[in-house]
């Protein structure tokens, strides 16, 4: 919604009580609703939906908590400053229970691995985010265009495992350091994940050793001598890749 900000955002997708499912969008792994929230006037507000109840049994992500993963992904973007992911919130009362209620993005069907014209330093930024996240999924379709040209990612439920577990198709920029400008902002995180805003975010999204892990990650990233990691094997790039 245009000129909306994240945190008008959060408040309608929380609090609308009206909550119609519109259908289901395929080719998502686990159930994926695409919804209505209001009354909302003048513009209506779309939505996906994701219930905890719909995501499929996995071997090393624990029951119940990707929809908080893809919420965790969230508050810890808003604190960083980047990428752009849409504002995305715990909803309790919704049709099929609780679960991640996120905006509905209108993307015109460009992805990472198609023709696009983003920036280096978006995509970098997303690459680094995922190292942060340790985001187990990253494909090129996760990554949105909208009609002004942002890069918008979503799919965050399959992040913040302790485990190593990054697959992503964002490859480029292995071997390289971290830029400068991205100090101040992973320190910022850092700092917030302490004893900030972002500790208190996170606290009932992730569990105690997820947090202390992804303080790890941070600090690492910070390391003089850190640099983006290279791909171990085919298993490194997530199938299908789009």
């Amino acid at each position: 919604m245009p000129g909306l900000s994240s945190e008008a955002a959060e408040e309608l997708l929380r609090g609308l009580p009206d909550f119609k499912i519109l259908g289901l969008l395929h080719g998502a792994s686990n159930y994926t609703f695409l919804a209505q929230l209001g009354p909302h006037r003048p513009a209506v507000v779309r939505a996906v939906y994701k219930p905890a109840k719909g995501a499929s049994p996995l071997w090393d992500f624990d029951a119940g908590t990707l929809y908080k993963r893809e919420v965790a992904a969230y508050e810890l973007s808003k604190v960083l400053g980047w990428p752009r992911i849409p504002p995305t919130v715990v909803r309790r009362k919704a049709p099929h229970g609780i679960g991640a209620v996120q905006l509905f993005i209108e993307a015109d069907g460009r992805h990472f691995l198609g023709t696009n014209n983003a920036p280096v330093e978006t995509w970098m930024q997303i690459a680094l985010f995922d190292v942060i996240t340790n985001n187990a999924d990253r494909k090129s379709g996760h990554c949105l265009f909208d009609k002004d040209d942002n890069v918008w990612v979503i799919d965050h439920g399959l992040t913040f495992h302790v485990d190593q577990k990054l697959r992503t198709v964002i490859w480029d920029f292995a071997g390289r350091e971290l830029p400068q400008e991205l100090c101040g902002d992973v320190e910022r995180a850092l700092i917030e994940l302490d004893r900030g805003v972002l500790a208190r975010s996170l606290e009932d999204l992730i569990s105690p050793g997820e947090t202390r892990v992804l303080k790890r990650r941070l600090r690492g990233v910070l390391d003089p001598g850190w640099r983006f990691p290279e791909p171990t094997s085919a298993w490194s790039i997530p199938w299908p890749p789009v």
